[in-house]
């Protein structure tokens, strides 16, 4: 499976974090991440991340294009909800909306990360394959 992970400055050190903890499951996976979060994941785990551009400089984009091409099977994004930007705030309800619209899986927070990588490992997620 395609693993989109993206994490807004404050919540970097929580998706380094996680994936420390799931590892195991995600060793397993293709992973797929802006250029800050994927570095930080790869030097925490040693585990490979196909890096796209920083989210500011358009990784983000980037992510957004994997998901309307149906590329991705799951999305963590584990953005701050307090951030106050228009611009970027516009920008996550667009990732979000994509991921409902092509019936990809997405988490924006810890709690329901940890639902999908599990849901993921026991083989829920396999109904991506036949929707592709």
């Amino acid at each position: 499976m395609n693993i989109g992970l993206i994490a807004h400055d404050a919540k970097k050190k929580l998706m380094q974090n996680f994936c420390i903890a799931y590892r195991g499951i995600l060793a397993k996976h293709n992973m797929y991440a802006t250029e800050t979060t994927g570095r930080m994941i790869e030097e925490a785990t040693n585990l490979s991340v196909h890096k796209y551009l920083a989210g500011h400089l358009g990784g983000e984009q980037q992510i957004g294009a994997q998901i309307e091409s149906d590329a991705l099977d799951l999305v963590i994004f584990l953005r701050d909800p307090e951030s106050v930007n228009s611009q970027e705030m516009s920008l996550h309800r667009s990732i979000v909306r994509q991921c409902d619209m092509h019936n990809i899986p997405v988490a924006t927070n810890l709690a329901t990360a940890e639902l999908l990588i599990k849901s993921l490992d026991r083989g829920d997620m396999e109904w991506r394959e036949m929707y592709k």
